[in-house]
């Protein structure tokens, strides 16, 4: 496959927002949009509605009505043995009643006796019936009610794949963010370390500082200029990270430019967009989760095979009436008197293959009852955390803010005694490496209160319209 290149194409095809320094801003919401509608794992989940529907088509076959011909001829040494022919025309109902409607034309020396029809054929019309096993379940109707059950089973399972594919996008997109907030705080300060070597290296040529104090400086820039270097490894990778789950049409993977950067200003936009906004801890229903919802299709599944296995248990009792008449166009031809009919009866002695199948039917029945009892609790738990959690961050992000704003009004402090010959570089230099480990605690807080949210989107299970 081909990979995107040029910014261009990522500028048209994200709807980007290019700023003044020619960056190109990709967005969360857009990301996440292009994510859902072009990404594999996605659009495999969309298989899943197709999987449902072909399987509800398939089990449905087996009520379509059929025609048997069975034909039958011998032959030897001039002597016609038999001619036989025998077509049927059946009609399977919902219960276990087929409707039947037969002709039947034999001719030859050796037909058997009860073979003997008219010259004109024999035809009749009747109905097989099922008054043991197969009457209020058989195979076919078990195979149509867990065909139905699967295609609802099968919308929201997408549902799942695509929220997972969602979120593992969106904890890459707030690594990418990271990466590039911790670059941008490296990159400012290495301007300011480079202002003040050029600063200091003057100071010190005209005499007013000692020279010592310039190697201390160009430490400092230095310091900086590593820095800044690691964290734009870092950005790179994690911008490798995001193209992971880029692709656009014709299964065709895109790889992000440089000059593409992360939408800065998240906080509103991602409850938004992960739909996760205004819903309170006790408006969220556990019913509706796609999750929970699927395990009670699966239970809806076993507890129609645990029905069919115990009406295996039951005997095989076949009836069996069919009108004959030679002149099928006649109703009135249609009379008691002339009539075929029979009974088939049958029944293992110890029906032990039926009770071991029961028996395992219901094992699998109650341990996914079991799965969806733990399920219920691991994910109410989850959610209740996860919103403490939420709450933890807001009075995490406040506290940090502060932090940072308070460092700032030390080094400001600090640069400005500096300059009046009050302070050392030392101590400005300590000052602002203080200030630099705020503010990559706030970038790191930021991120963690953003992967809380996405975590909260992963565990409500939501499938957001993007």
């Amino acid at each position: 496959m081909k990979k995107v290149w040029f910014s261009l194409f990522v500028i048209f095809c994200f709807g980007g927002h290019a700023q003044q320094n020619g960056d190109v801003v990709l967005s969360f919401n857009e990301y996440l949009g292009y994510v859902k509608k072009y990404h594999p794992i996605a659009k495999q989940a969309e298989l899943n509605i197709g999987m449902g529907q072909a399987e509800l088509m398939g089990s449905r076959g087996g009520f379509d009505p059929k025609i048997e011909v069975d034909y039958d001829r011998k032959e030897f040494k001039g002597t016609e043995y038999y001619d036989r022919l025998n077509a049927t025309f059946k009609i399977p109902t919902w219960y276990g009643v087929e409707l039947k409607g037969n002709f039947e034309q034999n001719e030859g020396e050796y037909l058997n006796p009860d073979q003997t029809v008219p010259t004109d054929g024999l035809y009749s019309a009747g109905v097989s019936v099922s008054v043991g096993q197969g009457l209020w379940i058989n195979e076919r109707m078990a195979t149509l009610k867990q065909a139905k059950i699967f295609k609802q089973r099968s919308a929201v399972e997408r549902d799942l794949q695509v929220n997972e594919v969602l979120f593992e996008a969106s904890l890459a997109y707030f690594n990418w963010l990271h990466a590039y907030q911790d670059a941008q705080v490296y990159s400012d300060f290495l301007v300011n370390a480079k202002v003040r070597f050029e600063g200091v290296k003057k100071s010190a040529q005209a005499g007013e500082v000692a020279a010592i104090d310039t190697v201390e400086a160009k430490i400092a820039m230095q310091d900086r200029d590593l820095n800044l270097e690691q964290a734009n490894v870092r950005f790179m990778k994690s911008a490798l990270e995001l193209s992971n789950f880029l692709w656009m049409g014709d299964n065709m993977p895109v790889e992000l430019q440089e000059n593409v950067i992360p939408e800065l200003n998240l906080a509103g936009e991602i409850d938004t967009t992960l739909e996760i906004m205004g819903k309170p801890l006790d408006s969220f229903s556990m019913e509706n989760h796609p999750k929970l919802k699927s395990l009670g299709y699966k239970i809806d599944e076993l507890t129609v095979e645990k029905r069919l296995k115990a009406n295996k248990l039951l005997p095989k009792i076949e009836v069996q009436y069919n009108f004959l008449t030679e002149k099928p166009e006649y109703i009135s031809s249609f009379t008691t008197e002339a009539y075929k009919g029979g009974v088939a009866f049958s029944i293992p002695l110890f029906l032990r293959k039926e009770r071991g199948d029961l028996k395992l039917a219901k094992l699998k029945l109650q341990n996914a009852e079991y799965e969806l009892d733990n399920a219920e609790i691991r994910i109410k738990n989850k959610i209740i955390g996860l919103y403490r959690e939420l709450e933890s961050f807001e009075k995490q992000n406040v506290l940090i803010d502060e932090v940072v704003f308070n460092y700032n009004t030390m080094v400001a402090a600090e640069e400005r005694k500096f300059g009046f010959g009050e302070s050392s570089l030392f101590l400005v230099n300590s000052r602002e490496s203080k200030l630099i480990d705020a503010e990559l605690k706030r970038n790191a807080v930021q991120n963690k209160f953003f992967s809380a949210k996405a975590k909260l989107f992963n565990s409500i299970g939501v499938n957001p319209e993007l």
